[in-house]
């Protein structure tokens, strides 16, 4: 059966989701779970690559899976072999022809910033900090002019697939910034993202929130379409893949 897994995960350890010979990976230490519970080892299906240090509170991914074991008491075999960083939320069996990252309609990604002259030593690996006020009304105002459907190369980093193909318009549908004591948090969803989208989004807000960049600047910005233009790339740790959404018909039946 073809099986869609949802994960969590700390990825302050790892050199992101996907296999690499060099660096510990998210979905190398799934694999290795699967093949100590199972004894086999199938081809995943990720539904992002992520970067290294980037989280995930809803990672999907789907492979081929034909044992014995219901994929409920499935879940609780795997988080018996994976490191404590990692998790296995759910598994469930879905159509043939589902894939993970194909079938994904939006993905919702989250930057946490904490905004203190200090750190706190409980979000170190999670959250980017950075000391002087940030204006959360202009960072708002200026998260607003993102919405909708643009081209983000100024957005991107540069040496990136879709940006040497000229495949660079996305759409937008959510942009906000909240706050909760010293803590912001940017979330976007969108039906896709280039190369360090969300990061180099965030790190735009900031210098909105900086008063650097006006609100208004932001659409001269992205028809720019001028990487140089837009604010710097922040670190990886405090981004966390938050949700990724399919249509109901992509699932299958309800299980």
């Amino acid at each position: 059966m073809n099986l869609l897994f949802r994960l969590a995960y700390k990825g302050t350890r790892y050199g992101g989701f996907q296999v690499q010979p060099n660096a510990p990976t998210v979905c190398a230490a799934f694999q290795d779970a699967l093949q100590a519970v199972t004894g086999t080892r199938p081809d995943v299906k990720g539904c992002s690559r992520t970067d290294a240090g980037v989280h995930a509170l809803d990672f999907a991914l789907n492979l081929r899976y034909d044992g014995p074991i219901p994929p409920q008491k499935l879940v609780l075999a795997l988080n018996a072999h994976l490191p404590p960083d990692i998790r296995v939320k759910s598994a469930r069996p879905v159509p043939e022809d589902f894939h993970a990252r194909y079938a994904a309609h939006a993905k919702t990604y989250c930057y946490r910033i904490r905004n203190s002259a200090i750190d706190d030593p409980f979000d170190l690996d999670t959250c980017w900090r950075t000391a002087g006020r940030l204006d959360l009304a202009a960072m708002q105002a200026a998260a607003a002019q993102f919405v909708g459907t643009h081209d983000f190369l100024a957005l991107c980093a540069a040496g990136s697939g879709p940006a040497a193909h000229g495949d660079t318009v996305r759409t937008i549908t959510r942009c906000t910034v909240e706050q909760s004591g010293e803590v912001l948090t940017i979330t976007v969803t969108a039906d896709g993202y280039l190369y360090n989208m969300v990061r180099i989004l965030a790190g735009t807000l900031v210098e909105a929130g900086r008063c650097k960049i006006s609100p208004c600047d932001i659409d001269t910005i992205l028809q720019s379409r001028d990487r140089r233009r837009a604010g710097p790339t922040l670190p990886a740790r405090g981004l966390f893949l938050a949700r990724v959404d399919y249509p109901p018909e992509a699932l299958g039946a309800p299980q």
